[in-house]
């Protein structure tokens, strides 16, 4: 939080549009903020951010500037690659309001017509679209189909990446690389096969070795094609000395492992990536999965694996990544209250990851704060044959996530303490997750094979970390972990230094929990394993050789070198449909961290401390304790009304973000939480308090100041406030101010 004891450095203030900069002015002069504060012009005269420079929120939108939707973020991503003059004036708009901006796009799926039809190159692209084995093509709505993309699709999509270069946007960020394992008997890609492999198409439903090769050659397909445009973009930096970055947005590997898509995932930053967006939301997180043979929806359980993994790629290769939250979901089907309760389980499970403080505050906030329309009530509590009922946001909602966006703004803290189960245990993912998810032996539908082994864990309170078997050779992606999890079941090491890699960190004094059964029918695809010299059967044998032991190796725990393997012939997949399943891989993983000396130990909660943030989740199908209890003095940032609380119980399923009022620096007036972006923050001579206060029009703004004694009077725009506009907690000492929100902002002086 910001410290008003400090030396202030100048803050400069500019008016809206941006291009009409002022002087700038101190909190310490009084003489030079009332010069400031005189009326140049009609504009609001309005504090710039010193810190937008971060990007530490953003949001992306297909809409030209809309005060209704002026959420305040560091940056937007106007979405569309800018092919028209229109595309070019709603970037140039943006930026005049103050936002820094970039373009997002589809790159799996687009308005290409252009491209598809021949208009680009004079080449007819139609046997590029992605199509089933009945000769579907799979589409995204009318003629905007997945591609497979071939050399040229990658020129075009630099050719409209040019002009949003052209237009000055600072970054560039590809959406959705994605192939549907289901296609794969387009002309186009028959051709890519037969180029890539030097052999005849296969189809690849027609055996595990053809799915896989087929999977391999669709995740190289949309590496190629990033590559092709990230490498244009770092050409044109060099031309025109300019600095834009390439971004994708992307799902992760497994939400495509478990809906069938396949993507480049963990060789992003091999490809020229700068970072990426994870995109986690209630859409992909409510995904069924099986715990101890209950298939069910477990929305924030699912959420904090999905970000976990796509936050283990960016620690191993670096790069800048975003998470994402939604408040709502594509499907509109779902209650005001459905969406918020999912929206609360899967931000909480993103800042459950502490390593990453940007944010994609949301997508699309015209649907949200526009007046779109969703159910009153869900399906399950209407009676049968009553109508349907929709209304807008409700704004009790709406001034929460305001006030959740901005608290997102200072989630980069040094601070950081968890309250959980054992921490250092970790499960090995690899992309070859996505490479098993069609034909007549593909792995199970709900990918139990991973969940088998992460759910056990995570539902009693370890903070289970999922790690990529492809970034195993890269330091410290395995040694931060004491304990790992592996199966080959559902997946296969890409290539044999990732097996390696693992076997040397045992042999260095880790404990291996490998739980497989050997019976996955893709251990027969041909890959590294099963080649001269090595001759295997299974990449488990591989992995054991390379252990020290003999594939014929009974199931047990083996000394291996400092460290030590459990070896289990059970099914993952199939410990996720059993009672007992979550009891057993617990079991295995307490034997395990004996081994290391890492003392093992449950909850039936996840606490996290981030600063003064505590965030924290209350878990079902736990261990039968009581509730944990947290203490002390805090604001509820998950209700709009900002309540003051002194405790909070962890029930099952609760979902908590808590701001510590005992961790803030300081004693003098300062902003604590508000339902809007706040800047310029001043302290007069004469003690008076300044700040500037900008949201979405219409929506309902709820602020905290920190106030040692009560005030006189409350003023916005230098008109007095009603005295039922705000109120005083003088034991806390804390003013409240209630008013309603514009894009434009308002300056609020409190005497």
């Amino acid at each position: 939080m910001p410290n008003k004891h400090r030396t202030p450095c100048p803050i400069p203030f500019v008016l809206l549009p941006l291009s009409a900069a002022l002087a700038c002015g101190t909190s310490t002069v009084l003489a030079q903020t009332t010069a400031i504060n005189k009326p140049m012009t009609n504009a609001v005269i309005r504090p710039a951010d010193p810190k937008q420079v971060l990007e530490r929120t953003s949001f992306q939108t297909s809409s030209p500037f809309d005060p209704r939707i002026s959420i305040g973020a560091d940056m937007v991503m106007c979405y569309g690659l800018p092919f028209h003059q229109a595309d070019i004036d709603r970037i140039k708009k943006w930026r005049e309001n103050g936002y820094r901006v970039n373009v997002m796009s589809g790159v799996a799926w687009g308005e290409y017509q252009d491209y598809l039809y021949g208009r680009f190159d004079g080449i007819d692209h139609e046997d590029e679209v992605q199509t089933q084995s009945n000769g579907d093509k799979i589409g995204h709505g009318g003629d905007v189909y997945y591609m497979s993309p071939g050399i040229n699709f990658g020129k075009y999509l630099a050719s409209g990446v040019k002009h949003a270069l052209d237009a000055g946007v600072e970054g560039i960020f590809l959406e959705e690389p994605e192939f549907w394992v289901r296609a794969g008997w387009s002309k186009g890609f028959q051709s890519e096969w037969k180029a890539y492999y030097h052999e005849d198409w296969q189809p690849p439903d027609s055996s595990p070795d053809a799915q896989y090769k087929a999977s391999f050659l669709k995740y190289y397909l949309y590496q190629r094609a990033l590559r092709q445009v990230f490498d244009f973009v770092k050409a044109y930096n060099k031309e025109h000395g300019t600095h834009a970055k390439c971004y994708v947005a992307t799902h992760s590997l497994i939400n495509y492992a478990s809906w069938g898509i396949v993507s480049p995932e963990s060789s992003l930053a091999r490809v020229g990536a700068d970072g990426y967006i994870a995109q986690v939301w209630t859409g992909t997180a409510r995904t069924p999965n099986y715990y101890d043979g209950v298939v069910k929806s477990r929305t924030f359980e699912t959420a904090f694996l999905e970000y976990g993994v796509m936050m283990n790629i960016s620690r191993s290769i670096g790069g800048t990544v975003w998470f994402l939250a939604d408040p709502i979901e594509d499907d509109a089907n779902h209650s005001w209250r459905d969406y918020r309760e999912n929206w609360q389980s899967t931000l909480t499970g993103s800042l459950l990851w502490p390593q990453v403080w940007r944010y994609e505050v949301m997508p699309w906030p015209e649907r949200i704060f526009r007046g779109t329309q969703y159910p009153t009530t869900d399906s399950n509590e209407r009676k049968p044959g009553e109508a349907v009922t929709k209304e807008a946001i409700p704004p009790a909602y709406a001034t929460e996530l305001m006030a959740v966006v901005h608290a997102l703004n200072n989630m980069n803290q040094k601070d950081i303490s968890w309250e959980s189960g054992t921490q250092g245990v970790g499960v090995l993912v690899s992309d070859t997750m996505m490479f098993q998810r069609f034909g007549p032996q593909a792995s199970d539908n709900h990918l139990g094979s991973f969940y088998g082994l992460a759910l056990p864990l995570l539902k009693h309170g370890l903070p289970i970390e999922p790690i990529q078997l492809e970034n195993a050779t890269l330091p410290h992606t395995l040694s931060m972990n004491k304990v790992l999890l592996l199966t080959f079941e559902g997946m296969k090491p890409m290539k044999e230094k990732d097996s390696a890699a693992v076997a040397e960190w045992v042999k260095k004094g880790g404990a291996l929990v490998f739980v497989d059964n050997d019976a996955d029918p893709f251990n027969m695809v041909r890959s590294w394993w099963n080649a001269a010299p090595n001759n295997f059967e299974s990449p488990r044998q591989a992995l054991f050789h390379q252990l020290g032991l003999l594939r014929t190796t009974p199931a047990g725990t083996y000394k291996i070198g400092k460290g030590t393997l459990i070896y289990s012939t059970s099914s993952p997949a199939a410990l996720s449909r059993s009672a007992d399943g979550g009891t057993i891989v617990r079991g295995l993983v307490k034997q395990a961290c004996a081994a290391v000396g890492l003392k093992y130990h449950e909850t039936n909660y996840l606490s996290l401390r981030r600063g003064p943030y505590i965030v924290a989740a209350g878990l079902d199908e736990s261990i039968n304790t009581p509730p944990h209890v947290i203490k002390g003095n805090f604001v509820n940032l998950f209700d709009g009304a900002l309540p003051l609380v002194n405790s909070v119980t962890l029930e099952p399923n609760s979902r908590t973000l808590l701001l510590d009022l005992d961790k803030i620096p300081g004693k003098g007036p300062q902003v604590l939480a508000a339902a809007c972006k706040t800047l310029g923050e001043q302290v007069l001579l004469d003690g008076t308090f300044k700040f500037f206060a900008a949201g979405p029009d219409e929506i309902k703004s709820n602020v905290l100041v920190r106030l040692q004694s009560a005030p006189k009077s409350v003023a916005m725009d230098g008109t007095a406030l009603a005295t039922d506009s705000y109120s005083y907690n003088a034991a806390k000492h804390i003013l409240q101010i209630r008013f309603t929100n514009a894009a434009a902002g308002h300056w609020i002086t409190v005497h």
